[in-house]
């Protein structure tokens, strides 16, 4: 039987440099194919092929759609496209942001664990928030291999720490301890544990649930599972899908949010509005401003007072929302100056 020759890699903040350092550390004749996810900006250039390339022996690029997989590889998600994994190739997918990020990780850890079940070894490196973390416990559950970069050796512990929260029996690893982990799995038959978890592809085919059934309303997984709750990215109605003790929401289209990246995504949202509400109320007293001023002209007292009035009192509630949000923690400045770093 062959080994784990599965290899999935979610990273994002920090995860360029921490992917360097364990690619440099593979042989050229792995006997395994590694796939990569980590975090782009969806109108960035991405060269991260390059990189990888120079550090290691293996040839990294970003596939096409269908594209076979052979092993001695590594496969990068390309920027704004998903990158899932299935029986013998791969598919590039602009499908729904996950977590906020497309590409993001847990899609690919998911289609591989459901494609090779126990040849999956899936590790999360550094980065924000849990991008990631229901995808490990999907490549533990088909019984594949949880790893995780130590979170006090990560750059940013938030997804690392996500992971081994949640993930029961994830190793946690050195940063230099991966690569000859990843070595000696590939070389290591996985353990039998009687009947595969994963179906055979006439049985079930893992992309074709990635991309068409899990997130419709038709799905038995969130059926009657209404949250409530609305999609920040297109406003629809979220339905909640258990992920062992996690909770992960999806909406009709697909978008999908752990907990964490839902509230994030949520302040981001309401933060938006609030600066919006701001903006609103600054054009209101201006306009008042101005039609007193052109009032004043033709000494309409009253209509000059009252439009002063408006003016002031708008001033007034901008003043107090900017305040409010200044003093809050959401922000120091509007969504459209702040960088985030994942």
């Amino acid at each position: 039987m062959s080994g784990h020759d599965i290899i999935v890699i979610g990273a994002s903040a920090g995860g360029v440099e921490a992917l360097a350092r364990i690619v440099a550390g593979l042989p050229a004749d792995l006997p395994a194919a590694l796939f990569v996810s980590v975090h782009f900006p969806s109108n960035s250039t991405s060269v991260l092929p390059d990189i990888l390339s120079r550090v290691g022996g293996l040839p990294a690029g970003h596939p096409e759609d269908g594209e076979a997989i052979v092993p001695g590889r590594v496969y990068i998600a390309p920027p704004d496209s998903h990158l899932l994994v299935g029986k013998g190739h791969v598919h590039v997918w602009r499908g729904p942001k996950e977590n906020g990020h497309r590409p993001a990780a847990d899609p690919m850890f998911r289609t591989a664990a459901r494609s090779y079940g126990p040849r999956v070894v899936g590790v999360v490196l550094t980065g924000n928030l849990d991008d990631g973390t229901t995808g490990l416990l999907e490549v533990s559950d088909q019984g594949g291999v949880a790893v995780v970069q130590d979170p006090e050796e990560a750059l940013f512990g938030g997804m690392p720490r996500s992971a081994l929260e949640n993930v029961h029996g994830a190793l946690c690893l050195l940063l230099d301890e991966i690569a000859p982990f990843l070595v000696r799995m590939a070389h290591e038959a996985p353990e039998e544990k009687g009947e595969s978890p994963v179906p055979e592809p006439s049985e079930q085919n893992a992309v074709r649930r990635e991309l068409v059934e899990e997130g419709g309303a038709d799905n038995p997984l969130v059926r009657d599972r209404a949250s409530g709750l609305t999609c920040p990215e297109c406003s629809g109605s979220l339905w909640e899908i258990p992920e062992g003790d996690m909770l992960r929401f999806r909406c009709r289209v697909g978008h999908s949010y752990s907990v964490d990246s839902l509230l994030t995504a949520q302040t981001e949202t309401l933060e938006a509005a609030l600066w919006s509400a701001i903006n609103a109320l600054e054009e209101k007293a201006d306009l008042a401003t101005r039609m007193a001023r052109r009032l004043g002209e033709a000494s309409s007292v009253l209509a000059v007072e009252r439009f002063r009035t408006q003016a002031s009192e708008s001033r007034r509630q901008a003043r107090i929302l900017r305040d409010a949000l200044l003093g809050s923690g959401i922000t120091s400045t509007p969504t459209a100056y702040q960088e985030t770093a994942d």
